[in-house]
């Protein structure tokens, strides 16, 4: 297991992304393979989101990451990053909307929904979120 707390910032969100992608590579899951590169965007998009959008003043951002093995396959990745914003809540996997064609903004869970075999929004005690990401190994 790696875990690791960020300043809600930017910087924060770009050395998540930096640090998990190092991590996969110690796991055996070498950098600009699928799983790294899908496993890059998930963080970066799930780091970004809990430094913009769930960022509350003098509080970081966790992200967690989880090889887990398998019974019937070869793994699950699992990628959780939590932060301490209750009511800036993301849309449940089934209430994703894609946005207008001239949006700037909206595609970032749609990328999450795409690379992650499943994903969800979970309560965090004592305050917060977390969302969680899962990634099939091959």
């Amino acid at each position: 297991m790696f875990t690791q707390r960020f300043s809600a910032t930017p910087r924060g969100a770009r050395l998540a992304r930096y640090l998990a992608v190092q991590q996969l590579d110690v796991w055996g899951l070498p950098y600009g393979g699928e799983v790294s590169d899908s496993v890059a965007l998930i963080v970066g998009e799930l780091a970004a989101n809990a430094a913009t959008h769930g960022r509350v003043p003098g509080r970081d951002f966790e992200l967690r990451l989880l090889k887990l093995p398998g019974s019937a396959r070869p793994g699950i990745l699992r990628v959780e990053v939590a932060d301490t914003r209750t009511e800036a809540l993301p849309p449940a996997p089934a209430g994703l909307v894609v946005p207008p064609p001239d949006a700037t903004t909206g595609r970032g869970l749609l990328v999450v929904a795409a690379l992650a075999s499943r994903w969800t929004v979970l309560g965090r005690d004592p305050v917060g979120k977390i969302v969680r990401a899962e990634v099939d190994l091959q």
